[in-house]
């Protein structure tokens, strides 16, 4: 499948997106209290999964458009 920069820049946002909602979460989630320590964990787990989804979309955004340079260089 052929990625063009467009795909590779929405990739990007959405990777940006996940980071800065879920630093958000995170902040949010540190700041509750009385909870009981399966919401903590159940939410910790949420907010590594998606951070890592981030990575993943991100750097498949990073060489998507690297690759789409070459092509049009």
């Amino acid at each position: 499948m052929k990625l063009e920069r467009k795909h590779a820049l929405v990739l990007l946002g959405i990777a940006v997106w996940n980071v800065v909602t879920y630093v958000t979460f995170i902040k949010n989630l540190a700041a509750t209290e009385g909870r009981p320590t399966g919401y903590y964990v159940a939410h910790t787990v949420l907010i590594v999964v998606n951070l890592l989804i981030a990575v993943l979309l991100g750097t498949w955004g990073v060489r998507a458009y690297k690759a789409a340079q070459k092509v049009n260089a």
